[in-house]
């Protein structure tokens, strides 16, 4: 019977087997050996003095850190959340670092979107200081305190936020998909050096955009010489298997001429009533038309009264419509005019088809402002709780340009607004989109208002704007199924949105680890036997083996077997079984179910022989994998 590993997923080791895969004979007994490597690749490799890089202190050991195994688990707050049974949305309370590499088993490369908005390094913002010995004790310690800034007389202003943000995006990247994005807003403390770290880590080839999104319609006189109006979203992709973004639309009455010079010279019939015009009552007799630019001519006679068009109008041009475009617009309502003597024609939309989207983001394409964002918030919470949330809308587009998503992350998740608009957007679309969120429990102010209101840290705030905005997301379904009628389906059926979440909070592991320092007598030895932590409970440590197995995703349930008290995770997949005193009865009924995978506490056992006999009939009745 193997024991569990203990840690996170070892990133250092799942390189060595990419390498291995590609470069099989350079890789011996678990080492790469780079001689052979660098001959392999001939030219190709830089051994330069002088040479292009993007390089500050600690940078190395970051990227070390980001691959070094966490020993942490997340501890399930049943008590804190809402529908645990049903929902498949997470929030996760820890710093991002460490909750990043405990999901690295179970959502490697399976994220659709990534968006966070990390601190810009202001010189008052929080800026988490990592520990390369122990992060776990680190994050106990860290989080006790109240905000920790990183001002500019600081001598590692630039560097200490580049260590914290590199080991991150290292590891977010791991979890995207290959069609994958990560959305990054930034402003202009540190946009050129963000852009250069996720050049480095996903690739110059996978650079998309700098979106600017205009943040305020009033924007402060404070700089020196320009008013600031723009915030930046850094996009890029995961690799080549994400062909473009999609699914936007453009919200603005415009008009569009019909012409262009590059198209080829061919008919259009508009039908009788349904152009409409400035020109004069009466008839126009066919002829040539146009511009010095643009040649029309008019093939039939045609008339005009009361500002309408009341005979077909058949006209020749270069026209970016075929007939067959022309009828579909036409159908669907499309207005189209024809203003002037020259008889071009125009056509005004006020929605538009998806398009690739613009680099500029504002309220013409249905995004408001930072102030709108706090407006919202604050009557939603009852009061001013949180300074500069992102407006709902912002999210919501962004999450529109990706096709399908299942999960979609933000790991420095703030006030929650991603968990909101995914909340948004699946009522409107009957979308299956889940929510993972993770943030630093960072203590709010004594002389705050959220503190004030009981918010002592900011995963309170969040936590509990999740809780009010799926309610009123469920509301406004249940009155607009009420509305319609129950016969309108349209409507997603407010019983079976999820607006709920599981909260889980970084901690150490469930696990006793022996201690070869402790002097074994009398006392001691029955400590050193136990394997659970006395404060843990069994759902503590079927979580943390969910995340060490990586099926953290999956559901779980309490099931009897043979009076004993087990877990059923992934409909039966894995049978986890902590009870004590198990015996061989209890091991065949568990063969009974016929799971892939068995794992048990090892102090469950009376004897080593029991063990070995459980290991053996398991194997004999199909189970793969006993630990």
């Amino acid at each position: 019977m193997n024991k569990m590993e203990g840690t996170s997923l070892d990133l250092e080791k799942l390189n060595i087997e990419k390498i291995k895969e590609l470069f099989p004979n350079v890789v011996t007994e678990g080492k790469v050996d780079f001689d052979k490597l660098r001959i392999i690749l001939g030219d190709q490799i830089d051994d330069r003095v002088e040479k292009y890089q993007f390089t500050w202190n600690g940078k190395s050991d970051t990227i070390k850190l980001a691959q070094s195994p966490s020993t942490g688990t997340l501890i399930p707050s049943k008590e804190d959340s809402k529908n645990w049974d049903t929902t498949g949305n997470l929030y996760i309370e820890g710093d991002n670092l460490e909750v990043l590499k405990q999901l690295q088993k179970t959502y490697y490369g399976k994220v659709k979107m990534i968006y966070i908005d990390p601190p810009y390094n202001t010189g008052g913002d929080f800026v988490y200081k990592d520990d390369f010995k122990d992060n776990i004790k680190n994050y106990k310690e860290q989080t006790q305190q109240t905000s920790r800034a990183n001002p500019e007389t600081n001598g590692r202003y630039h560097t200490d936020w580049l260590n914290m943000m590199y080991s991150r995006l290292m590891l977010a990247k791991n979890l995207l998909a290959k069609d994958g994005v990560i959305f990054v807003s930034i402003d202009d403390n540190e946009v050129v050096n963000l852009k250069k770290v996720m050049e480095e880590i996903f690739g110059e080839n996978n650079f998309i955009d700098i979106f600017s999104w205009k943040k305020t319609e009033t924007p402060a006189n404070l700089s020196k010489y320009t008013k600031k109006a723009v915030e930046y979203i850094l996009a890029f992709k995961k690799d080549d298997k994400l062909n473009q973004l999609t699914g936007l639309k453009k919200y603005s009455k415009s008009s569009n001429g019909l012409m262009n010079q590059t198209n080829s010279f061919h008919k259009l019939v508009f039908p009788a009533n349904y152009i409409d015009t400035g020109l004069a009552n009466g008839i126009i007799a066919k002829g040539s038309y146009g511009t010095q630019n643009y040649e029309i001519n008019l093939l039939k006679d045609t008339s005009v009264y009361n500002g309408v068009f009341t005979e077909e109008v058949i006209l020749e041009g270069r026209f970016k419509w075929s007939q067959d475009y022309l009828n579909k617009q036409v159908a669907e309502g499309v207005k189209i005019s024809i203003r002037t003597e020259a008889l071009s024609p125009s056509y005004e939309k006020n929605e538009y088809s998806a398009e690739k989207p613009w680099n500029i983001i504002d309220k013409t394409f249905g995004v408001s402002t930072n102030e709108s964002a706090s407006v919202n918030l604050n009557k939603l919470l009852g009061g001013t709780f949180f300074d500069y949330p992102k407006p709902v809308s912002l999210i919501e587009y962004l999450v529109k340009t990706i096709s399908e998503a299942d999960y979609i992350m933000d790991f420095f998740s703030g006030s929650a607004t991603t968990a909101h608009a995914v909340m948004k957007l699946n009522a409107e679309d009957g979308g299956n989109r889940k929510f993972i969120m993770v943030q630093l429990p960072e203590l709010t102010d004594e002389s705050s208002d959220a503190y004030k209101a009981g918010y002592k840290n900011l995963c309170e705030i969040g936590k509990e704007r999740i809780r009010r905005a799926g309610e009123q997301i469920k509301q406004e379904l249940i009155e607009k199924k009420n509305k319609a009628g129950l016969l309108d389906d349209n409507i997603i059926d407010p019983e079976t949105f999820d607006n709920g979440f599981k909260v889980f909070k970084l901690d150490s592991t469930n696990i006793n680890p022996w201690d070869g320092t402790i002097k074994l007598d009398e006392t001691t030895i029955f400590s050193q036997t136990e394997v659970i932590k006395e404060d843990r409970s069994n759902l503590d440590v079927l979580y943390e083996i969910m995340l060490k197995y990586g099926v953290f995703d999956k559901p779980a349930k309490e099931i009897r077997v043979n009076t004993k008290t087990m877990y059923s995770v992934a409909d039966g997949y894995l049978i986890v079984c902590l009870d004590n005193h198990i015996t061989l009865e209890d091991v065949k009924e568990i063969g009974k179910l016929k799971p892939r995978n068995v794992i048990f506490k090892e102090s469950g056992f009376a004897n080593d022989n029991d063990k070995i006999n459980a290991t053996y009939t398991l194997e004999k009745l199909g189970v793969e994998e006993i630990k």
